[in-house]
């Protein structure tokens, strides 16, 4: 076995060209097809994902400036809203003050009457006891003090003590 034989090694040679030609006829040309569409697929595969990979990056863009947008929309909204509320409470505010002056004024105006009636009432309650008091003065002819003690009890009378 460990003897070299010229003539194995001429045929094994032979046979190992003949071997690798058949195999680059029948199997090489088919594998290195393989292998070619097989890298043809692998690059479209890639192509395509990046093409996806752009589309979902200005899907992206587009939906950040959406949002941007929708969250300015939302400001202007708000800002809106509070604008008309701080007019509805202005309004409120100045109708309840109308209200309150309103009623102020006709509660002055009541107790105007009121105090107008009161007075006419002293006045007259203090002339009836003003006649009742020379009426008196008049029916008897006092002198000095009779006619103070007579005053002071008319003043007591009118002031209830």
């Amino acid at each position: 076995m460990l003897q070299i034989n010229p003539g194995l090694i001429l045929w094994t040679i032979i046979t190992f060209v003949i071997v690798l030609m058949i195999l680059r006829w029948t199997a090489w040309k088919p594998l290195l097809g393989a292998l070619t569409a097989r890298e043809e697929k692998i690059r479209a595969s890639i192509e395509q994902a990046e093409q996806a990979r752009q589309q979902a990056q200005a899907l992206l863009e587009e939906h950040r400036r959406q949002m941007a947008a929708a969250e300015d929309q939302v400001q202007r909204i708000l800002s809106e809203g509070r604008a008309l509320a701080d007019r509805h409470r202005a309004e409120i505010a100045e109708k309840a003050e109308n209200s309150a002056r309103h009623i102020i004024a006709q509660a002055k105006e009541e107790i105007q009457r009121e105090k107008d009636a009161a007075l006419v009432q002293l006045r007259s309650e203090v002339a009836d006891l003003a006649i009742g008091a020379a009426g008196k003065i008049l029916d008897k002819n006092l002198d000095t003090p009779a006619q103070r003690s007579l005053a002071d009890a008319a003043i007591r009378e009118i002031t209830g003590g």
